[in-house]
């Protein structure tokens, strides 16, 4: 501390940039501290700076010996912990986790201590150094906060102790869902309303979730112990209802839950099959050599589709792209709302038939193709739909939502389908079989670094950019946090070093994020791992990537 405050005083009221000389290890009566990357500018990001503290130190040793899952909520509490203790401070601050609980890097634990990893805003006047305010912030602020994170005694163990245990039941609780023949389990009592649309917040007052009898199933959890709930099984499900009535309510509660939430979320027993997939239309986007022809085919000029690309795919095109890219990714569940699909790729209705032959129809509806999904591909599928009934005639189980209330109404469906049967004509009767796995181009991506200045940028959860090129990722839904996107950025910096092309990109890029995935990482503490689903599906969108 003392060599800290001595280079402080050196280069007070010197030119801001002079911090740079502050870049170092720091040896503090019971931590270790070190200033990684200092700031440019007092407008710059802040700078990178990382705690030690030996466990010895702590009285939290015990954690070591816990699962690896509730290691990870230990770690995202104490960064909650430490971002509540720094609220009032703007100098300081951790990357403050949201409502899920995902694997971070602002908190590391290891053999020897547990680390955090924070920024902090460097002072200054105009572009000066004050050099006592800097003192004053990381030799007597900064320490105390530290402190208080990370010993038991400052901790509120039985609050902590709890959050890890419903992460822990949460991880148990999915890994039911096979066995039983699920692809996702929502849990009485579940609040699935959000406080806004811009607020991952419980709603105040909500309808608590509550099971149709028939769909009832209870699951096992080490510490709440049995869970009753419904069981959305594995084939084709649909949720219908009236408008307002809770369907996509129900669908973005299950399509969030491939990750763990946190105490009093409202979400934290209901678990989603972890490669589940939610596509839509995406007008305008990217698309890479992808083999669409079991949706489209016999375009217009003999456009080829097995191997198509587009800088501009319109909205039938883009989701059967999606579509093709989740199961080349590894998804065994897709997630469907009609309100954001392409009518063009879901339907074609009987009087459209009727108006255009199939001869002078490329699109294959996804009707026709999603029963051979199921039976072929053994894909799971949820569907929301308001508007077409078609679809009851490939489901397995239909759900209604009235009044936020569940009702399973399978069999009533069955009786609609056999007393109103449809007059359209089956479109797609071909086998389907699984995409082909496309090869990356390791040297595209390592082109863009050396083309432009190299960075990493992200804003919020919409867009990233990789070296100069911009990507839009506006409707990518199970994107969770910001942190995520940073770490895909790492990942594909590692892949272009490599030579050649990648044959099996999703599978390498699964192999990088091993438990121990975030050591090949820079020490940052704003890193937070991803799902192999949407790291390709990031990749994807990126305008200059080259696939074949």
């Amino acid at each position: 501390m003392q060599l800290l405050e001595a280079k402080l005083h050196k280069i007070d009221r010197h030119n801001y940039r002079s911090y740079s000389s502050l870049r170092g290890e720091y040896h503090f009566v019971d931590f270790d501290f070190f200033i990684d990357i200092t700031q440019t500018d007092p407008a710059a990001p802040a700078s990178r700076v990382r705690a030690r503290r030996k466990w010895s130190l702590t009285d939290l040793a015990w954690l070591k010996e816990q699962s690896l899952d509730y290691q990870r909520a230990a770690r995202d509490f104490i960064a909650r912990h430490f971002a509540d203790l720094t609220q009032q401070i703007n100098d300081i601050e951790i990357d403050r986790p949201g409502q899920a609980v995902i694997d971070r890097t602002a908190v590391v634990f290891d053999e020897d201590a547990i680390e955090l990893r924070f920024r902090v805003n460097l002072p200054a006047d105009g572009r000066s150094i004050i050099a006592k305010k800097t003192a004053n912030l990381l030799t007597f602020t900064m320490p105390k906060i530290i402190r208080r994170a990370t010993i038991a005694r400052e901790l509120p163990m039985e609050e902590l102790k709890r959050h890890c245990e419903t992460v822990e039941d949460q991880v148990a609780l999915r890994r039911q869902l096979s066995e039983k023949g699920l692809m996702a389990f929502v849990a009485d009592g579940s609040i699935l309303p959000r406080l806004s649309g811009d607020s991952d917040l419980p709603m105040a007052d909500a309808i608590p979730f509550t099971s149709p009898e028939s769909l009832a199933i209870e699951l096992d959890a080490p510490h709440r112990g049995k869970v009753r709930g419904m069981g959305i099984p594995k084939g084709i499900t649909m949720i219908v209802g009236g408008g307002f009535h809770g369907k996509s309510t129900l669908l973005n509660a299950i399509e969030n839950s491939v990750y763990d939430h946190i105490p009093g979320d409202g979400r934290e027993y209901i678990v989603t099959d972890e490669t589940a997939s939610k596509i839509r239309a995406e007008d305008g986007r990217c698309v890479h050599n992808v083999d669409l022809s079991p949706y489209i085919s016999n375009l217009p000029m003999g456009k080829d589709t097995t191997m198509f690309s587009t800088q501009n795919a319109s909205g039938s095109t883009s989701q059967a792209a999606w579509l093709q890219e989740s199961i080349e990714s590894g998804a065994q569940s897709l997630l469907i709302d009609e309100d954001t699909s392409a009518s063009n790729f879901m339907i074609r209705d009987e009087r459209m038939q009727t108006l255009i032959s199939k001869a002078d129809e490329p699109i294959t509806p996804l009707v026709d193709r999603i029963s051979l999904l199921r039976d072929q591909l053994d894909l799971s599928i949820l569907l929301v739909m308001g508007g077409s009934g078609d679809y009851l005639d490939v489901a397995d189980t239909v759900i209604q939502m009235q009044n936020y209330q569940t009702l399973d109404v399978t069999e009533k469906a069955k009786e609609v389908v056999a007393s109103h049967p449809t007059r359209r004509q089956l479109e797609g009767t071909t086998e389907i079989s699984r995409p082909r796995t496309r090869k990356l181009n390791r040297a595209g991506l390592k082109t863009q670094l050396e083309e432009g200045k190299f960075r990493i940028q992200v804003r919020d959860k919409t867009y990233m950019r990789f070296a100069r090129d911009y990507i839009n990722l506006q409707a990518l839904e199970q994107v969770a946090d910001a942190s995520q996107l940073h770490t895909i950025g790492w990942l594909w910096f590692q892949i272009a070093q490599g030579k050649g092309w990648e044959k099996q990109p999703a599978k390498v890029f699964s192999q990088m994020l091993n438990e121990h995935w975030f050591r090949s990482m820079p020490q940052y503490g704003d890193l937070a791992k991803p799902r192999v689903i949407e790291v390709m599906a990031v990749l994807n969108r990126m305008r200059k990537a080259e696939f074949e």
